[in-house]
């Protein structure tokens, strides 16, 4: 049977969500490409319709995982005042329901610790998911005056990666809600954002 190009590309997503939360589950250098079909309810021998390698398959996963998550959410703050848009951010980023989320989420915290041994090309799309954050990250600074807005952006970035990280490998509840509060705290106060609230 013929299918259309739509039916493929709904497919293929389908596919790519399945990868995203295998990658998240188990890591990247874990995802089996029989068990991520049958989780998507296809046969393995369907897989190279879709991608002409596991290496691409993974890099094409990860691609997919930036868009999102946190990212679609940057996006859709682009019309809010950055002020607003970015104490949103924060608060959303920094929060008991993004540290204790394992279907989704930002893809940094669950691909760091990989990304330096994944395929050049799985960095590629990893190094251009941050650098896309950041830039959107930096346009709200930018509109907010802020002095040297790109290197801002690049520290507010890590840090939330850091604190989030710290926070969900941290196993007392209190503890890691009080890592996400001081964070929170301080770069709101950083950036300038506590009028925000």
């Amino acid at each position: 049977m013929r299918y259309d190009t739509e039916h493929k590309a709904r497919t293929r997503r389908k596919v790519l969500d399945e990868a995203a939360k295998a990658i998240r589950e188990e890591g990247p250098h874990r995802l089996g490409v029989a068990g991520v079909m049958a989780r998507a309810g296809l046969t393995h021998g369907g897989f190279y319709a879709h991608f002409p390698s596991k290496e691409a398959f993974v890099a094409d996963a990860i691609a997919h995982m930036f868009e999102g998550g946190p990212t679609a959410m940057l996006e859709r703050m682009k019309g809010q005042p950055p002020r607003q848009a970015l104490t949103e951010y924060i608060d959303f980023y920094l929060s008991r329901r993004h540290r204790d989320t394992r279907e989704g989420g930002c893809p940094l915290p669950y691909l760091a610790v990989d990304a330096p041994r994944l395929t050049e090309v799985s960095r590629e799309r990893y190094a251009k998911g941050v650098a896309h954050l950041t830039s959107i990250i930096a346009t709200h600074l930018t509109a907010l005056a802020r002095d040297h807005a790109e290197d801002e952006a690049s520290s507010t970035l890590a840090e939330l990666v850091g604190a989030l990280t710290l926070a969900r490998a941290e196993p007392d509840p209190t503890r890691s809600d009080a890592i996400l509060e001081r964070s929170r705290t301080h770069l709101k106060r950083r950036l300038g954002l506590e009028a925000a609230q």
